[in-house]
């Protein structure tokens, strides 16, 4: 789907950004509102506020202002910026997934300012566009707003008096997130004028990370995107490379990066235990990238220069698994021609890792228990004590709890390696790293199989956020991997090249309700054939759609040919067609 532009002047250099003259007719259409605003419910008798299914809530803008200057206050300016920023992105994806919903047969153009007008409906600001070119397809975006009367800045202003650094921290972090998601790949905004520096109005500028070059350093450390591959355990290095490293496409041979609120908890968890000698369990469903997050907390320990080793205990036959463990002495046991190491040894002075650690017989659990309590271990066939020097990070995805209570797994070997569990939440509970994954994994593709894909259709985009993901992390990779192989040299990733193993999803399905209210059907793939309260005609259905636009548009032809995308004098010919009166 080719998204079309609409542009008023040329986008600014990466060098600086020049401001328009005001007064600069923008040229671009903002839809009615009305379609959003009939989506904010009040329930007073119930304390509650709506938009869509999201619950909302109203704030004093006084409260707000209090809010920021405790953070500041308490924090400091910069943790207190980061973490605004970040709300404001979370806020911004919500939103994005919303907008999706409420206006998916909509144009693209209608479809994205629906981001301005949320912010304008729940009270933040009033935006006006000043130029707007976006191609999802070919993964183009800039974008140009002027920012009216922005309680954000007011907030700031009406604590700290006007400054010389921009103030809408969470406005440029929802502008972030929103954008984002609905493009599919990082894109970073900035603002370059601002209330709170003097200026009469507030401005914001985005557009893709990579094309900001060494002008996103700065600002991307308030976002805080996380790249696990880069990380150094230098701090004074530490917050540079982590924000240079993840949008600028520069190669990772793990692809582990995220802004989530639970990718950011693991982050923080790795960081603070990684300079410990303390046993780690990695808990988890297959493929959210335990072995991922093992290695870059062995990288951020201080054993960093010494050995990594990995086991998968699924696939050691269980009479092997001693041997493999703890090593063998020649004559051990019939075949044993020659005296071996095992991986406790191997790993001495550095990190053994354990994955699917439930798997592990009962006589290899007990053993493995006396070399983590003692740290020393016997090879098979052999009489010395060898003292081992080696941390364990283990990791599985199965409740060792129930194991426990099933007596399959050893209750005091699950106490000693529960000294610091981390769970890592499947890719489902943090759909805000999907556009950040879906363009890291795009790039490593196209470098793996040098090939030149320009992005994702916005179809694709909206398919692969609303998707569920049970393999997590592993199966986007491969999926956008087998999808790079599909597509033409030059062309965008669609849904035909992605999902082609079975997967079960719907890409768009409504259900006609008994009011004859038409509503999205998000349930992907778990019911086939119609919907119980359908239509049984096509014609009935189509006739049904026409009257709904005509009375959401109170009679207006134009509007309602909006709301069904289709042009003024396709809707007359088809209530003329189904003799339908426009009042």
């Amino acid at each position: 789907m080719n998204v079309h532009v609409h542009r008023t002047r040329p986008a600014a250099s990466k060098a600086g950004l020049r401001t328009p003259d005001r007064g600069v007719p923008c040229g671009i259409s903002v839809p009615a509102i009305h379609d959003l605003a009939k989506r904010l419910r009040f329930a007073p008798s119930q304390g509650r506020i709506w938009l869509d299914d999201q619950r909302m809530m109203l704030m004093h803008v006084s409260s707000l202002g209090a809010l920021r200057q405790e953070l500041i206050e308490s924090l400091g300016k910069e943790t207190a910026r980061g973490l605004v920023t970040r709300i404001g992105y979370q806020a911004g994806a919500r939103d994005a997934e919303m907008a999706k919903k409420l206006r998916s047969s909509a144009g693209a153009m209608d479809h994205f300012l629906a981001g301005p007008q949320l912010v304008a409906l729940e009270g933040i600001v009033h935006c006006e566009p000043l130029a707007l070119d976006i191609d999802v397809e070919g993964g183009r975006y800039f974008g140009d707003f002027a920012l009216i009367d922005c309680a954000e800045a007011e907030a700031h202003t009406a604590s700290y008096g006007v400054g010389d650094e921009p103030t809408c921290w969470m406005l440029v972090g929802y502008a972030c997130g929103y954008t984002s998601t609905f493009m599919g790949r990082p894109i970073l905004w900035r603002e370059i004028e601002c209330r709170g520096m003097g200026h009469d109005r507030c401005r914001v500028v985005g557009r893709p990370v990579e094309d900001w070059g060494q002008d996103a350093r700065d600002d991307l450390r308030f976002l805080q995107i996380g790249d696990f591959v880069k990380w150094t355990a230098a701090p004074s290095n530490a917050t540079a490379r982590l924000a240079a490293r993840p949008a600028g496409g520069k190669e990772n041979s793990f692809g582990m990066v995220g802004i989530s609120t639970g990718f950011n908890t693991i982050c923080h968890m790795v960081k603070k235990v990684a300079p410990t000698d303390a046993t780690v369990i990695f808990l988890g469903e297959s493929g959210v990238g335990k072995e991922i997050f093992s290695h870059n907390l062995h990288r951020l320990s201080k054993r960093a220069d010494k050995p990594f080793i990995a086991v998968n205990c699924a696939a050691i036959p269980e009479q092997l698994a001693e041997s493999e463990l703890f090593g063998v002495e020649k004559g051990g046991y019939t075949g044993a021609t020659a005296s071996r190491p095992g991986r406790f040894e191997r790993a001495h002075g550095g990190t053994l890792f354990l994955d699917e650690i439930g798997t592990l017989s009962f006589t290899a659990q007990g053993k493995l228990l006396r070399a983590l309590q003692e740290g020393e271990i016997e090879r098979v066939g052999d009489t010395r004590v060898r003292k081992v020097d080696v941390r364990v990070i283990a990791a599985t995805n199965v409740n060792l709890r129930d194991a426990v209570r099933d007596g399959t797994f050893r209750e005091d070997l699950y106490y000693r390696l529960n000294v610091f569990p981390i769970r890592v939440p499947p890719l489902r509970d943090r759909r805000d790293d999907i556009p950040l994954l879906m363009n890291w994994f795009l790039q490593r593709a196209c470098k793996k199989h040098g090939k030149s894909i320009t992005g994702f259709r916005e179809r694709a985009v909206d398919t692969l956020i609303a998707y569920r993901w049970p393999g997590n992390v592993r199966e986007m990779e491969n999926m956008i991997e087998r999808a790079v192989i599909l597509a033409d040299e030059g062309g965008a990733l669609d849904v035909c090249h992605l999902f082609t193993a079975g997967e079960e999803v719907t890409v768009a399905t409504f259900i006609v309700q008994k009011n004859g209210a038409l509503r999205a059907d998000d349930t992907l793939g778990e019911e086939e054939g119609p919907a119980p309260n359908a239509l049984p005609a096509l014609a009935d259905t189509e006739a049904r759609m026409l009257r709904l636009a005509l009375d959401e548009a109170d009679g207006n032809l134009s509007l309602a040919a909006r709301l069904l995308s289709i042009s003024r004098p396709t809707l007359a010919y088809r209530l003329r067609k189904y003799k339908i009166a426009a009042e």
